[in-house]
């Protein structure tokens, strides 16, 4: 306003403007916070807060008498933006920034950029042909260095071997990223043991550890899901396999189909190229295919990078971690009450650990591997040990496994007086001595 009055700096347009308001009410009620109306509209924490405070602005911003608002410092540059999107329609506008502040000297704010992008990027891309349904469903493409990354998929391959009484057959995928160097081997099962050492034979397959493995939202990998944004709490085993390895754990976003399409790619070719059309009678002869069928795939020029699979995995390799000299058991852990028996449950079998060490109704941390079976306290004792006894890890259910002296030092039930409920048969003697009379007494 002329004349003594200040002049209203215009932000925002009338329709960004009603968008910010009908946040008003949520946040005077306290359901959601100025932070999250920024990140949910895009614009400048102290924006929100001019637009949206009891104080701010009841009415749309202004416009200046001749109609027009007041220019922007994002107006003098958005041809450049506009060639970039034209250059790469999926160009981030956090790059578009930097490149503008870097190579031209642009002054003004990330948001600002980023606004501009949100309106110019439908725009560019229907001047190029692409549909919005085809906008959404682009995705860019990454590439990485040598050894820096690997992704792990899982293949359900069905009833291929239901013939031979196997009635469900999986195949554990690991694929480098930059090389496209494949493993594959196969399985009767997903679980955390065999999960970690399909790993194992993988590393060994390729010589080394990747700096960084990508996953799936997978219950080995993590404990639980949570929203999108929250961090992802992962799987304690697969903390401490990774660190035993010294690799990084990646994984994926929720609704994010494109994270590992490699490995994914990699699950239909080996099926395409290893199952179709033959017939096996155990996993160890899939096994063999699949490795009778690498040399084949690394001589081969991939699609994507035009190279010789075999001389980017040369590399890939090369550039690995080296494998721990002690391999890493994976173990799964559960807690347990112990029994007044001193036995504890576990998978349906029963196992003992020393009386002297424990009470009944404790609590006891079982690590179960394939082969065996290892029970701990929770608490460490005072030399630091926490092992109370490993036993062989029983097959089926209803067994008991014992070593006898746990129970040293209990009660043998020898002490005391049994019955079976029955009273036992007198001897012949015995009911007729009870029926002969009394000797009479002399007179």
């Amino acid at each position: 306003m002329r004349g003594g009055g200040r002049r209203s700096t215009v932000v925002l347009d009338p329709h960004r403007w009603l968008e910010l308001r009908r946040f008003r009410s949520l946040l005077e009620s306290g359901a959601i916070s100025l932070s999250e109306v920024a990140r949910e509209t895009g614009l400048d924490r102290k924006t929100v807060r001019k637009y949206l405070s009891a104080p701010g602005p009841a009415t749309p911003p202004r416009r200046s008498p001749n109609g027009r608002s007041k220019a922007r410092v994002i107006d003098e540059f958005a041809p450049l933006v506009d060639s970039m999107l034209r250059a790469e329609i999926l160009m981030k506008a956090a790059v578009i920034h930097g490149r503008l502040v870097a190579e031209y000297g642009f002054t003004g704010s990330y948001q600002r950029v980023k606004l501009y992008v949100q309106e110019a990027r439908p725009r560019i891309a229907e001047e190029l042909g692409i549909t919005p349904k085809e906008l959404a469903g682009m995705h860019r493409r990454f590439e990485v260095v040598p050894g820096a990354q690997s992704q792990v998929d899982w293949g359900d391959e069905g009833k291929i071997l239901a013939h031979m009484g196997i009635p469900k057959v999986y195949s554990f995928h690991m694929t480098l990223s930059y090389s496209r160097d494949p493993f594959c081997c196969f399985t009767t099962s997903q679980d955390l043991q065999t999960f970690f050492d399909c790993h194992r034979r993988a590393f060994a397959h390729f010589g080394g550890v990747p700096m960084t493995i990508v996953y799936d939202r997978t219950k080995t990998v993590v404990r639980r899901h949570v929203a999108p944004g929250e961090a992802v709490p992962l799987h304690p085993e697969a903390v401490g396999f990774a660190g035993h390895y010294d690799f990084d754990i990646d994984v994926l976003a929720a609704y994010r189909p494109t994270g590992k399409g490699r490995v994914e790619r990699q699950v239909l070719i080996v099926r395409d190229h290893v199952l179709s059309g033959r017939s096996f009678s155990s996993i160890e002869e899939m096994d063999a295919a699949f490795a009778a069928w690498v040399p084949q795939r690394r001589a081969q020029a991939h699609r994507t990078h035009q190279q010789i699979i075999g001389e980017r995995a040369a590399r890939d390799h090369m550039a690995l971690k080296p494998l721990p000299e002690t391999p890493y058991l994976a173990a799964e852990r559960h807690l347990r009450p112990v029994g007044k028996d001193c036995l504890v449950a576990f998978g349906g079998n029963l196992y003992s650990v020393p009386a002297r060490r424990v009470r009944p109704r404790q609590l006891v941390e079982i690590r179960a591997t394939k082969s065996q079976v290892m029970l701990h306290t929770t608490i460490a004792d005072t030399g630091g040990e926490t092992l109370l006894a490993t036993h062989p890890r029983a097959i089926g259910r209803g067994a008991r496994v014992v070593e006898e002296t746990h129970w040293d030092g209990l009660p043998t039930g020898k002490g005391r007086r049994t019955t079976t409920g029955d009273v036992p048969p007198r001897p012949r003697r015995d009911l007729l001595g009870a029926r002969r009379p009394a000797p009479c007494r002399p007179c």
